[in-house]
């Protein structure tokens, strides 16, 4: 369920019709709807209320500090796999008690960082990274609170580039080796052992793998207690999945009432990071054709929005669905939309049918609330694309479109270091 629906013939963000918002702030345009995100996020906490549970939004879906605002006043927690994200949880009020720390390669500072912070708990995906937490701790005098991540090897049934589960991806620890480290977490002295974490992958469409994950963690969290560590949380990561096309994503419901089913004889807490599932449908991105031209029997939408601005399309070969923002009068065209960027794989769209445009018009990518602005850059000198919050018949500007100038703020000017590395 999202909120972005026609009326009189005009693409609507909640009550605000889309070409308004790009009359006043241009294009690209990524448009968020709040209504629609705090919908989602009640929609799957709600869905484990018979157990103890904590929802952590993982934040490298939408790191928007406005979106982590919204959750947080809602009640979300947070997973986090930076010290950026660590600096943007609680600049935006997450409770650091309901932070978890995921990620392989966390630096000395990041860690002296949560730890300033009195995170909830890493989630540890190596041996050397236990130590270096223990050392880091040691010399600020803290106990760090750590869950080690485990890699069950299930096959998530997603794309390859997504998947975190199986034993080929650089993501945790075998079960063997998470014994042996459980072991050596017990006996350091500064840390303390007090969950297990798993993550397979992202954009799951079944049940069966999340099943399939938790049955091995019920089994070792079995033989932990036989080595006497007592786990008080159990993090199942997230990963469910989201309707971009035709995919039938299992109802957060469904993954509720299956996990609390499983649990239910188990003293732990669940911890769960969704991430797309709340934030992918609460956003579009909206872009004005510049062009329209056909090559022989190909023809082709030139956009202002670029790999740049959405790279999803390119790099995992993804679809969001394409439509008009103003309504068609029945006459469609079969086109590739594409963005001004001087690479062949610069494409939101291939081979898609829809309500014919010309030259003016706008378009808009659905489901572009998660993986969208996150992972965007400057890539041929393109300033980056402004962001727009709407609730209702308000709206906001939550990320100002950048200027030429943001593009060199960091760099020096050239004359002056020329003349530098000339003395």
């Amino acid at each position: 369920m999202h909120y972005f629906q026609y009326r009189n013939g005009q693409l609507h963000a909640e009550d605000i019709a889309v070409a308004d918002l790009v009359y006043e702030y241009g294009t690209p345009l990524y448009i968020y709807s709040a209504t629609t995100l705090k919908r989602h996020y009640k929609a799957f906490d709600s869905a484990f209320e018979g157990i103890d549970h904590l929802t952590c939004y993982s934040v490298k879906a939408n790191s928007n500090l406005s979106f982590l605002k919204i959750l947080a006043q809602e009640g979300a927690g947070t997973d986090i796999v930076s010290g950026g994200e660590l600096f943007r949880a609680l600049r935006a009020g997450v409770d650091p008690k309901k932070i978890v720390y995921s990620g392989v390669g966390k630096k000395v500072v990041e860690i002296q960082e949560a730890l300033f912070a009195d995170i909830l708990m890493f989630n540890v995906e190596s041996v050397q990274e236990l130590e270096r937490i223990n050392e880091v701790a040691a010399g600020l005098d803290k106990v760090a609170r750590v869950s080690l991540r485990i890699n069950p090897d299930v096959d998530p049934k997603t794309h390859p580039y997504v998947s975190t589960g199986l034993k080929e991806n650089k993501f945790g620890l075998s079960r063997p080796d998470a014994l042996k480290a459980y072991a050596l977490a017990k006996s350091l002295p500064n840390v303390e052992p007090i969950g297990m974490d798993c993550h397979i992958g992202s954009q799951l469409t079944q049940l069966s793998p999340f099943m399939e994950a938790l049955d091995k963690l019920k089994e070792f969290h079995g033989q932990l207690l036989e080595m006497g560590i007592k786990i008080k949380y159990m993090d199942l990561g997230g990963g469910l999945g989201i309707t971009y096309n035709e995919e039938t994503p299992p109802h957060p419901e469904e993954l509720g009432k299956a996990l609390v089913d499983s649990l239910k004889d188990l003293d732990v807490t669940l911890i769960l990071e969704p991430g797309r599932v709340i934030a992918g449908n609460t956003g579009i991105l909206v872009t004005e054709v510049q062009y329209t031209k056909t090559n022989e029997d190909k023809t082709f939408v030139i956009v202002d929005a670029a790999m740049n601005d959405l790279v999803r399309p390119s790099l995992y070969g993804s679809y969001h669905r394409i439509a008009s923002v103003r309504e068609g009068n029945g006459e469609e065209m079969t086109a590739d939309v594409v963005g001004p960027i001087c690479e062949s794989g610069d494409f939101l769209a291939k081979n898609r049918t829809f309500p014919k445009v010309g030259q003016g018009d706008l378009l808009a990518a659905f489901s572009a609330g998660a993986y969208g602005f996150v992972m965007s850059s400057q890539y041929n000198s393109r300033a980056r694309a402004a962001e727009i919050m709407v609730e209702g018949d308000k709206h906001v500007v939550v990320r100002k479109r950048e200027v030429y100038n943001d593009l060199v703020a960091l760099e020096e000017d050239g004359l002056a270091c020329i003349g530098r590395l000339k003395k």
